[in-house]
């Protein structure tokens, strides 16, 4: 089977824990060289979905409290890590290229292998916590942007890792201190590794949009300007994790003139 069709096969499995044992698998089988070919294969224009989590717009989600507030972030964060599962291999499948190197699917197999393994972790500690993911509404944005970025892969480079994860070295120190206040030591030790982790997937975000800018002739910080401004409807402010976003290569002449224009 080639990478593409294995892709395409996690975006079309629907159950969480299988969906994120298949991404592991996949990406064990492709460094071990099980996997050899890279193939062609399209990707569904939206993954499978398990019936639970509902998904409600994002204004409609109930606010956090207490025990159950920290049980519900937790639950919104394995969302997400769910959600990157699927949008790691849409970017392999959706945008495979005979003209990118094989580094670039390298990359982002692994991301989709990380993606997987903080889900995992995740579910793992809401159960512990008497929780299960699938308990507690969600919402769809992550896929929004990545419906309004399916048609390119640079808009999707831009949106995905360079606003939505970047945003999460901003938030994750504060949720950090918030399970350090209240002794959670094991989520803590999980959002740790998220946090690592996931500087190493905007930098690999930041690194193919300047290789792909460049290869279209493109000024990289420039374009990254001109995608956000017309495919992100958020805004992007301040306070952001410098240090974070400096170690993934993210500087602040990629972000900081977008503050005032959103």
């Amino acid at each position: 089977m080639s990478l593409t069709r294995s892709a395409c096969t996690i975006l079309q499995t629907a159950c969480p824990a299988a969906k994120a044992a298949l991404s592991r698998e996949t990406a064990a089988a492709w460094r071990e060289g099980g996997i050899a070919e890279i193939g062609d294969s399209r990707p569904p224009k939206r993954p499978a979905r398990p019936e639970a989590p509902i998904l409600l717009p994002p204004q409609k989600m109930p606010r956090r409290r207490g025990t159950t507030g920290r049980i519900a972030l937790l639950h919104a964060i394995a969302h997400i890590e769910f959600n990157a599962i699927d949008l790691a291999w849409d970017m392999i499948a959706r945008f495979s290229d005979p003209g990118l190197p094989r580094n670039f699917y390298d990359d982002w197999v692994k991301v989709g292998d990380e993606e997987a393994k903080h889900f995992l972790l995740l579910s793992k500690r809401l159960e512990t916590l008497n929780g299960r993911y699938g308990d507690m509404p969600a919402h769809d944005g992550l896929w929004q942007a990545a419906r309004a970025t399916a048609h390119d892969v640079l808009a999707r480079l831009a949106i995905a890792p360079l606003v939505l994860e970047a945003r999460g070295l901003d938030v994750t120190p504060g949720m950090i201190d918030r399970f350090e206040h209240s002794e959670d030591i094991e989520s803590v030790a999980i959002l740790q590794v998220i946090l690592a982790d996931e500087i190493g997937h905007v930098a690999i975000g930041q690194q193919w949009f300047a290789h792909i800018a460049t290869a279209r002739g493109l000024d990289p910080i420039a374009s990254f300007h001109a995608l956000v401004r017309k495919h992100y409807r958020g805004r992007l402010k301040p306070p952001f994790n410098k240090a974070s976003r400096d170690a993934a290569g993210l500087h602040a002449n990629w972000y900081e003139p977008l503050v005032a224009l959103s």
